[in-house]
């Protein structure tokens, strides 16, 4: 049996797609198609189709939600796999709410919100997903995960060992992580928040999402932020101070609304919108001598 036909045989047809549209899976709406696309319902099938990769000597990857990536026009060859709703229970016990990967970061600040808890409001809004928040050290209006961040499960590919990692394993800095440098994928969060009045949480929530509704370019498709906050800068401020709001490439755009935004509003291609970005860091690199790097994640083949 080839790759596909291990992985249904293991769990079900429904849970795995071939030769599939990425643009129906990431927020910018775009990218090819991945070869495998496999969707865990558990840490056991995960670890399984992990190791069936390795042993097909196929590439693999993780992606969550999609909502800060970029997939390439050439697709995705080998196995993706997508930790998404059937990977996305939620509990709550006293003050630590506890989150499988796929879980979005909206419905885990919900689901602490509904239990009276402070301290997730910042990410009620950030379309990602756990495990790619966790990843990413994901944070907005102030807040990160790192602030509330208690520990995690992560699977380490090399080993095919599933472990507990404290938050100094973690090592969680400004959109970095030890998933990150390690190769880790993690696969349940816990986060230890503080008591609150519920009320007072949903204000502050309805604060924030009045403030990306009128500052960020939401009714258009996106991969979130493009570029991480260069140090002492801010990678909005710079690309509107190098005149570059409104530039395009094809179908992509960078945002009128908010410069730090590149966005999808004429059925852009990946390339366009990957050749717009380097024609922003290129412009600002020149016009400021800053050079802007990405924060949205890029796979796949041109």
């Amino acid at each position: 049996m080839n790759l596909a036909d291990t992985l249904r045989a293991a769990t079900s047809i429904a849970q795995v797609l071939e030769h599939e549209p990425m643009a129906r899976h990431t927020t910018m709406r775009v990218g090819g198609p991945a070869e495998i696309l496999f969707s865990p319902a558990s840490e056991g099938e995960l670890l399984f189709a992990v190791r069936e990769a390795k042993r097909a000597g196929a590439p693999f990857r993780i992606i969550g939600n999609g909502s800060n990536l970029l997939v390439l026009d050439g697709g995705l060859p080998g196995l993706t796999i997508r930790l998404g709703e059937a990977f996305s229970k939620i509990s709550v016990d006293g003050n630590q709410i506890r989150a499988q990967a796929g879980a979005l970061l909206s419905r885990v600040a919900a689901a602490a919100r509904d239990a009276s808890l402070t301290g997730l409001e910042f990410a009620s809004g950030i379309p990602g997903s756990a495990g790619g928040g966790m990843a990413m050290n994901a944070g907005a209006y102030g807040g990160q995960l790192s602030d509330v961040f208690e520990g995690c499960r992560a699977l380490d590919p090399e080993t095919g060992i599933i472990s507990a990692l404290s938050p100094a394993e973690m090592a969680l800095g400004y959109r970095e992580s030890a998933a990150l440098s390690r190769g880790l994928i993690v696969t349940e969060a816990a986060f230890r928040l503080t008591a609150g009045d519920r009320s007072a949480i949903q204000a502050k929530m309805d604060d924030l999402s009045a403030r990306r509704r009128e500052k960020q370019p939401l009714n258009l498709p996106s991969a979130g932020s493009t570029f991480k906050r260069p140090e002492g800068y801010f990678a909005g401020a710079l690309i509107e101070q190098a005149g570059l709001k409104g530039l395009r490439v094809g179908g992509a755009c960078v945002s009128e609304k908010h410069a730090g935004f590149v966005v999808n509003d004429r059925n852009a291609t990946a390339r366009d919108v990957l050749d717009l970005i380097r024609l922003v860091q290129a412009r600002v690199l020149e016009h400021s001598g800053v050079r802007l790097e990405t924060e949205v994640r890029i796979l796949g083949e041109e």
